[in-house]
This record gives structure tokens, C-alpha cells and sequence, in this order.
């Protein structure tokens, strides 16, 4: 007998009415998501594969797009059931009353995961859950909702591990990591998610003095900024797929954003030095830029200067979190790059914790120190290695000095 469940028509108003949700996050980081969620009040935290669970109302979903720094995208489940053909999938999408969820007008796509033998090709059952969704409308209304494969207004999440699918409501929409705040970016911009990770797996506790020395658009910055100011990283973001469903409660939002924002107006001077350093002046002309945001962007000190120009920081200990140049984005000698750069940090980071991330195993080698921790995480599809190297401390020393370019 196939298992099935469905709610519909789900009430924000409706507090004691409760749902799975499922944050997605990157790989490596599910361990520090949940650490996230433990410290935003949430207890009973289940660890699943680039993803966590909870259970939830609608006030939880609005505060958690919000508030959470190290998720992709927050899922709320709408059906559960198994299959035993290719063509039951068709058979119980048709089933969900999906004109409960939005309106005709606004454009819907389908978007997951497809792990089965049901299927030869994995986008199939996107089609099939599609065609469902446009059937259910058209028995209804008699014409069907557009599909916007780019920018949809809905999307639904379509998960399937070998007979069991699981259908759910992308409340975010465009992945969270797409924060609002950043203008200018570089290059090969580190994406936001993973920077907030980083900083969590390095275990940086937001009072110890933070450095990056190949900062770019600032991305590190930022986020080790509003993480330390207790600012939501995604507080100039306006869009979020919600606000498309037939239950958007305006209100409930409203009052989950405001208290936010207050804080962020009455926040004043960071509580912990934070700075930056690149050798292309542009790059941080942009970092700059994108700090501006913020009232308290003022307070994170960001001058153009080579790694190995910085010298004397004057802190006893304090947390390095970079991500220097590697594959497409240097022309140079990688592992002379690389051994400049463990010679600085021996020199100069003397009681500092350093945390870099990478892809090249030869620039790795030519760090010439021994890591006390190394991660599997992933920049975008580059398979990287996040590397902990621990610099005996030396005695203090005067307040460094930068001459910039």
C-alpha cells in the first residue's frame, strides 16, 4: 500500500499547524547549518545529505529565509509517497491540489534531485510533474499557469530517491546565497553561503580579530561582518518566493523583517576588528562599494596591498579565512605563490589561526607547513580542500602599517 500524505492550503495564522522543513546547504556544511539552527532556537535538528530538517509553521519558514546564513534554499514538504512505476508519479502529482498553492497568473517551475532506476533520463520527472501541474489547473480553470525555467515566480522542489518522492515548496525561490547585498563582484566571487560556512568551520567566535588577505569584492568580509554585528546576511534582499503563495501573510512578514532591521539601525561599531587586503585596487574599490550597504561597513578596514606588504598586525592571536588565487584566476607560478605565502604566515600571522581554501594540491605542497585540519567543500562545481595551518605565536608587536598602492 503506497504511503501518501498531503496538506494544502496551509495558514500562516494558523501557529499550531506544524511541517517538515528542509534547509538545503552545500556539502561540508550541514554540520555548521545545524550548529545555526541549534543557536537560532531550534532543538531537534536532523542531519541529511547537503541538507537538515525541522519541524515548523509558516512564521518559522519567513524567519529562517531571513536569518539563516548558511542555507541554499528552505523547503517546505507538501506530499510524500512511493512509486512503483515511472507512470505513479503522474498518477499522485495529479493528485495534489496545486491550485491551492498559487494563482493562474504567476509563472511556476520544478527543480530537485532524481536518484532512480524508474527513470532513464533524471529531467523526465520534472516534465511529468509539470504536465500534473498544468493538468490539475486546466480541469479547473481551463487554461494553465506559464512556466519560467529562470525566473519563476513558484518553484517546487522535486526530490526522488529510488521509489520514494517527496514534493515541496521552494519558499526561497532564487538560492539564498543570492544575499541582496553585493553589486560589484570579481571574477570568481566565492559564493556567499560557503563564506558564512567557512567562517563557522573555522570556529571564529566573532571577538578575535579577523583577517583576509586576498579579500576580492569583499565576500569574506561582509559576511564575517553581519555575522559579528548579529546583522541577517540576506537583510537587503527583497525577493522571495513566498510572497507568491496564496497564504503570504504580509503582516507576519513585516513584523519578522522589521525587528530585524531595527537592529541593523541600531547597531553601532563592530565589535571586533575586521580587515582586508587585495592587490588589485579595483577589486577593492568594489569590496568597498558593497560594504557601503551597511552602517557598519565603515568599520572594516580594506586597503590595497600585496599579501606580503602586510606586515606587523599587532594582534597576539587573531583568524586568517582566504581564498587566494588558484585555477583560472592566476597566471602565476602557483607554488612559488604559495610558498610566499606559508613564508608570510609564519612571519607575520605569528598566534593566528589560517584558514584557506583552495583547489590546487600542488600550491598546498609548497605552503610548507603541516595542516591540523583539512574539509572537502566545493566552490561552486571545483572540488576545493578548506585547510587549517596553526602559527605559534611570538611576542606583540606595534600596530601594522600599510603603504597603498
Amino acid at each position: 500500500m503506497d504511503k501518501y500524505r498531503q496538506s494544502s492550503k496551509i495558514k500562516t495564522t494558523d501557529v499550531s499547524g506544524t511541517f517538515k522543513i528542509t534547509l538545503k546547504t552545500l556539502f561540508g556544511l550541514e554540520q555548521v547549518l545545524k550548529e545555526e539552527l541549534e543557536e537560532l532556537g531550534y532543538n531537534e535538528v536532523e542531519v541529511l545529505n547537503r541538507a537538515t530538517q525541522i519541524t515548523g509553521t509558516w512564521r518559522d519558514v519567513y524567519f529562517l529565509n531571513l536569518h539563516c546564513r548558511c542555507a541554499i534554499s528552505i523547503l517546505v514538504e507538501i506530499a510524500a509517497f512511493r512509486i512503483k512505476h515511472e507512470d505513479d508519479l503522474y498518477k499522485q502529482a495529479k493528485k495534489i491540489d496545486w491550485t491551492a498553492y498559487f494563482d493562474i497568473n504567476k509563472t511556476f517551475a520544478i527543480k530537485g534531485a532524481v536518484i532512480s532506476n524508474f527513470f532513464n533520463h533524471t529531467q523526465f520527472p520534472y516534465l511529468v510533474v509539470k504536465d500534473a501541474i498544468a493538468d490539475v489547473f486546466r480541469d479547473q480553470y481551463g487554461k494553465r499557469p506559464d512556466v519560467d525555467i529562470k525566473r519563476p515566480q513558484v518553484l517546487f522542489d522535486l526530490y526522488i530517491n529510488n521509489d520514494w518522492v517527496t514534493i515541496s515548496l521552494n519558499t526561497s525561490g532564487l538560492p539564498l546565497y543570492q544575499r541582496g547585498y553585493r553589486e560589484d563582484v570579481g571574477e570568481a566571487p566565492l559564493n556567499e553561503v560557503l563564506a558564512a560556512g567557512m567562517l563557522r568551520l573555522a570556529k571564529w567566535d566573532k571577538q578575535t580579530p579577523l583577517i583576509d588577505p586576498f579579500c576580492g569584492s569583499g565576500t569574506i568580509l561582509i559576511e564575517a561582518a553581519l555575522y559579528a554585528a548579529g546583522i541577517p546576511s540576506t537583510i537587503e534582499r527583497q525577493h522571495y518566493a513566498f510572497k507568491n503563495f496564496y497564504n503570504y501573510d504580509e503582516k507576519l512578514w513585516q513584523e519578522i523583517y522589521g525587528e530585524a532591521e531595527q537592529k541593523m539601525k541600531a547597531t553601532g561599531k563592530l565589535p571586533v576588528e575586521i580587515l582586508g587586503f587585495d592587490i588589485n585596487s579595483e577589486m577593492v574599490l568594489k569590496a568597498r562599494r558593497n560594504l557601503r550597504r551597511f552602517n557598519i561597513g565603515r568599520f572594516v578596514e580594506i586597503k590595497t596591498a600585496s599579501f606580503d606588504e602586510v606586515k606587523n598586525l599587532g594582534f597576539e592571536k587573531g583568524v586568517m579565512v582566504t581564498n587566494p588565487p588558484y585555477g583560472e584566476r592566476i597566471s602565476a607560478n602557483i607554488p612559488e605563490l604559495y610558498s610566499k605565502i606559508g613564508d608570510w604566515m609564519k612571519t607575520e600571522l605569528k598566534g593566528f589561526d589560517c584558514w584557506m581554501i583552495t583547489s590546487s594540491e600542488e600550491g598546498l605542497k609548497s605552503i610548507g607547513l603541516k595542516p591540523d585540519a583539512k574539509i572537502k567543500l566545493f566552490n561552486g562545481s571545483l572540488e576545493c580542500s578548506y585547510r587549517k595551518f596553526s602559527i605559534y605565536s611570538g611576542s606583540k608587536r606595534e600596530k601594522f602599517q600599510v603603504k597603498e598602492h
